[in-house]
């Protein structure tokens, strides 16, 4: 995010990451890190839908394991 960071006339700038639009990172701007409340809520119904996820590190183990812990 340091990237995104600009200043312009002593403010600092950030690009929005939902549209990309430069939004003001102060207290005065009550979406920040985003440019609108549209913004904000689009990315938070992503969130809560699992729009974005975290990838696994590795396959989770395969079902030959839990047969063995099954007795079968």
């Amino acid at each position: 995010m340091a990237e995104d960071i600009l200043r312009r006339g002593g403010k600092r700038l950030v690009s929005c990451p939902r549209c990309g639009l430069t939004a003001p990172w102060d207290p005065a701007n009550r979406f920040r890190p985003f440019c609108s409340e549209r913004c904000k809520v689009i990315d938070l119904g992503q969130w809560a839908s699992e729009g974005y996820r975290i990838p696994l590190a590795q396959e989770p183990e395969d079902a030959s394991g839990e047969d063995d812990l099954l007795g079968g």
